[in-house]
């Protein structure tokens, strides 16, 4: 007798496992996303990587600091810029110039002189440096 009671209640519970099992999970929508909208994002995503990369750095948080401009404030205000924001942001640091300005091409110019002038007073071929034994 208890058998039948527990084949009864296991049907039960397994009929309504089975039955809540069947309920759709939710709906899932499927469509095609445009190229550009995908590009958008990424690239959205890269120039807030970079300004965020930028304020990271040592150099960087010393100036803010210089400037009275707490560093995390500084993030924090970035991480609620729009897109549009952070693309022009990201726009102008791309555009800032990658050394120290304009020494570094001078002095290196002047060198490279001076080693072909070096280079051709050895050969014999200049007589520009007195220094130098033929």
């Amino acid at each position: 007798m208890w058998i039948k009671d527990l084949r009864r209640t296991l049907a039960i519970g397994l009929a309504i496992l089975m039955a809540v099992m069947t309920l759709p999970a939710g709906l899932a929508q499927a469509k095609m996303v445009p190229t550009d909208q995908v590009i958008e994002q990424s690239t959205s995503s890269d120039d807030r990587t970079q300004v965020r990369d930028f304020l990271a750095r040592e150099d960087v948080q010393q100036q803010l600091t210089l400037l009275g401009v707490d560093p995390e404030e500084a993030a924090s205000r970035v991480a609620g810029l729009s897109d549009a924001e952070i693309q022009q942001i990201a726009g102008q640091l791309d555009e800032l110039p990658a050394g120290e300005g304009g020494v570094g091409v001078v002095v290196g110019a002047i060198l490279i002189i001076f080693l072909v002038l070096l280079v051709t007073d050895l050969l014999g071929l200049t007589d520009v440096y007195p220094f130098v034994n033929k």
